[in-house]
């Protein structure tokens, strides 16, 4: 990988490392933005076009849906949930 311009982006150097943008985990989530309102946040980034992988579902652990990156990599949008919660 070639470590171009000035603000430290890595950008692929070979076809091969074209290729893997946007796939380096197999179509999986590896990033996660928490968020202190989901609902708030979801709305505000559909509006400016985000494209979401799926509808948010409510999980254990806390509010969440899959959206994609400019590149295609896919990231968590979470809101967890209080301790004093219950599950519905």
């Amino acid at each position: 990988m070639d470590q171009g311009g000035t603000g430290g982006e890595v950008k692929a150097a070979t076809p091969e490392q074209s290729a893997r943008v946007g796939d380096q985990t197999g179509g999986r989530v590896f990033l996660f933005l928490e968020t202190d309102d989901f609902w708030r946040d979801y709305h505000e980034m559909r509006a400016r076009g985000v494209r979401f992988a799926e509808e948010p579902r409510v999980e254990a652990y806390g509010t969440v849906a899959v959206f994609f990156d400019l590149y295609g990599n896919r990231w968590d949008l979470v809101e967890p949930r209080s301790a004093d919660a219950s599950v519905p």
